[in-house]
């Protein structure tokens, strides 16, 4: 046999595999880019008792898709006490077709333990959470002010909150990616939720604390500090970002909040890239804002 009659079947092989691979990688690089363009699609759940939440929807929801490729739908409840579950959740799919649900309810006195349930079904299934503000304050069903499933959820047990003052933000997980970038800040006239337990759920991990200072009556100055935003593991397995900042308009507007709140909503889906940190080619899913 000769030389070129042995070679032949190998070098005709090593064409047809370099062919395949050739022909293989524009397809996993267009996959690649189809994925970065696909828009994250994200369900904002707020209404209740206590804030300004026609202003604040349009704020969230404007802010991030400015900063990344995330599309909305709102689910608005212009009741504005602490009993009205928001109508959402009145459908037993209510969450089907999102990557995430944002938390911005407040809803405290909605303690039924089946509709907490269904609240919770979807997170429970794996679909990632962002929980904001008096998010953090609702569902306070059997256990509160203790353990209760939606604690479990948030990753933080907090019951109460002091005068609106100025909160300083630290961010106290530089190694963390949501921080990456980001500066320490003082907020405008805001609420400083407590930390009822002194700390976060062990599934849980701080990524910025807050300090408030306050005068009694009498003149004398005090300090409260307390934990503003966090990551939290929840049942093993679902991403959830959490931070209790946000009741004021002036907050939620903050370019400064927009950022944290941006990075940890792609953080819990996965997506904190440069891929998705573009903004959006439009801000609701169906084209059209919500009704005011």
């Amino acid at each position: 046999m000769s030389r070129s009659t042995f070679w032949a079947p190998m070098i005709a092989a090593f064409a047809a595999l370099s062919a395949v691979v050739a022909g293989l990688a524009p397809v996993d690089r267009a996959r690649a880019d189809d994925d970065a363009d696909k828009p994250i699609r994200a369900l904002l759940v707020l209404g209740g008792c206590c804030h300004d939440y026609a202003k604040q929807k349009d704020a969230i929801a404007a802010g991030v898709s400015k900063r990344a490729n995330v599309q909305w739908a709102i689910a608005y409840d212009k009741d504005t006490g602490t009993k009205h579950l928001n109508p959402v959740y009145d459908h037993a799919d209510w969450y089907k077709g999102y990557d995430v649900i944002v938390h911005d309810e407040c809803s405290a006195d909605v303690k039924d333990p089946e509709t907490v349930d269904n609240v919770l079904k979807p997170h429970k299934a794996g679909i990632p959470g962002v929980v904001l503000h008096c998010g953090m304050h609702s569902y306070r069903s059997e256990g509160f002010p203790k353990t209760t499933p939606w604690f479990d959820f948030t990753g933080l047990a907090t019951t109460g909150h002091g005068a609106q003052l100025p909160i300083a933000v630290t961010y106290v997980d530089k190694e963390s990616p949501i921080t990456k970038g980001l500066e320490d800040w003082r907020t405008v006239n805001e609420e400083l939720y407590n930390n009822a337990a002194g700390k976060l759920l062990d599934t849980a991990k701080p990524i910025a604390r807050g300090q408030q200072t306050s005068k009694s009556k009498d003149g004398k100055e005090s300090t409260a500090e307390c934990v503003v935003a966090w990551t939290n593991l929840y049942q093993g397995k679902t991403k959830v970002f959490a931070t209790t900042l946000g009741h004021n308009t002036g907050t939620v507007a903050d370019a400064r909040y927009l950022d944290l709140l941006t990075r940890g909503l792609l953080w819990s889906v996965g997506k904190l890239d440069d891929a998705h940190l573009k903004p959006a080619k439009q801000v609701y899913i169906d084209g059209s804002a919500p009704a005011k």
